[in-house]
């Protein structure tokens, strides 16, 4: 066993180079679609997916987003949040293996089917669980609640691309029933069912070895950064050593 430090860049890049090898995702990027929802973790995973079909030219991760969370010394609309929309791409839409430009999920969820895979990031996580939930600020519950419909309605499968850096302690059912209550102020929270993929699963499905997370945080930079402690045989841990080091120095998300 060996333990690694990661930050939350680095595990965003892990994660994102797992998911681009994922065979569902091989799968429907030769005969399905790919909606990759806009998210700071999902640009990540749409570089690394654009760049294994080869056609990352035109895409930035930079405003690859809807809605953020930023410090409070930064300037803002909403309290700790930027749902300012200028500049945004749309999501990335891969049909066939060919990026559909400037569309958006709602342009293609009515034509989703079986086979079909949707990429949407999420804000709570319980590891132990293997369940996300996502902060909801629309009135019809955002881009997930129309991913939903292909979701539940036509067994679309729905993979949950999420850091570890999000975990929560409490039942996710419970702390939806509290933040959705009437007379509640800020977001409200709905958990989903999906395949939830952190870096314990990236790790385990591009090397084969086993990870558990063990300590956390850090300073200078390091904020926020996960200690995993990682077994497996000796292939496996020479692969995580190299995999690991070749995402450890990622810059940290800028707008």
């Amino acid at each position: 066993m060996r333990s690694f430090v990661l930050s939350p860049a680095a595990g965003k890049r892990l994660i994102a180079k797992a998911i681009a090898t994922h065979p569902a995702i091989e799968t429907a990027l030769k005969s399905g679609t790919v909606v990759i929802v806009a998210g700071t973790t999902n640009g990540y995973v749409a570089e690394e997916i654009l760049a294994k079909i080869g056609q990352f030219e035109g895409f930035s991760k930079k405003r690859f987003f809807r809605v953020i969370t930023l410090p409070p010394w930064m300037p803002t609309t909403e309290a700790g949040m930027l749902p300012d929309m200028s500049g945004f791409p749309g999501d990335v839409i891969i049909k066939k293996g060919v990026w559909q430009k400037e569309k958006t999920i709602r342009h293609v969820v009515d034509d989703l089917e079986e086979g079909d895979v949707i990429l949407k990031g999420a804000n709570a996580l319980d590891p132990w669980g293997g369940r996300a939930a996502i902060l909801i600020g629309h009135p019809k519950a955002g881009t997930i609640g129309l991913a939903l419909q292909a979701v539940v309605g036509r067994r679309v499968r729905l993979i949950l691309p999420v850091g570890l850096e999000k975990r929560v302690f409490s039942d996710l059912d419970d702390l939806a029933n509290r933040l959705n209550v009437p007379g509640a102020e800020g977001p409200r929270l709905l958990p989903v069912s999906g395949e939830v993929f952190s870096e314990i699963e990236a790790i385990s499905i591009l090397t084969g070895a086993k990870a558990e997370l063990v300590a956390s945080g850090g300073v200078s930079g390091a904020e926020g950064s996960v200690w995993l402690a990682v077994s497996g045989s000796e292939e496996e841990m020479e692969k995580t050593e190299k995999l690991l080091k070749s995402v450890a120095s990622e810059p940290g998300f800028e707008l």
